[in-house]
C-alpha cells in the first residue's frame, strides 16, 4: 500500500512541476475568451446525454407496459407511455435542434427569404 501511495505522489509531483501557469491574465477578453473555448464542448455533452437518457426512457417505457400487459389492474398504461414519449422526445431534441440552427444560422436571423422557384416540364 505505501508504494501505491509513493507512486501516486511522484505522478503528482511531476504533474505539477510539468504544468505550465494557470492565470490567464486580467482583461476582460482573456476572461471571455476561455469561457467560450471551455464551452465548446457542451452541445456534444448535452447530445450525447439526450440520447442516452431517451434510449433509457424508451426500454423504461417497454417494461412499464409489459407490467402492464401482465397485471392491468396494478400498473396503469398511462405510466408507460408517458415514459415512451419522453423518451422519443430527448432522442429528437438533438435532431431538432441541429434543424433550428440550420434554419436560423449564427446569427440569431434567417439568411434568405422564402421563395418558390419556377418549374417548367418537358413534354417532348
Amino acid at each position: 500500500m505505501k508504494k501505491l501511495y509513493f507512486q501516486l505522489g511522484a505522478v503528482m509531483t511531476v504533474g505539477m512541476l510539468a504544468s505550465q501557469d494557470a492565470h490567464a491574465g486580467n482583461d476582460f477578453s482573456k476572461i471571455a475568451e476561455n469561457i467560450t473555448t471551455s464551452i465548446q464542448s457542451v452541445p456534444g455533452l448535452l447530445t450525447g446525454l439526450s440520447y442516452m437518457f431517451g434510449i433509457m426512457l424508451g426500454v423504461l417505457g417497454v417494461l412499464k407496459i409489459k407490467d402492464h400487459v401482465e397485471n392491468p389492474t396494478q400498473t396503469p398504461l398511462k405510466d408507460g407511455a408517458i415514459r415512451l414519449a419522453a423518451g422519443g422526445a430527448l432522442f429528437a431534441l438533438p435532431i431538432i435542434f441541429e434543424a433550428m440552427f440550420t434554419t436560423v444560422g449564427d446569427t440569431g436571423q434567417v439568411t434568405a427569404a422564402a421563395s418558390l422557384q419556377k418549374v417548367e416540364f418537358n413534354l417532348n
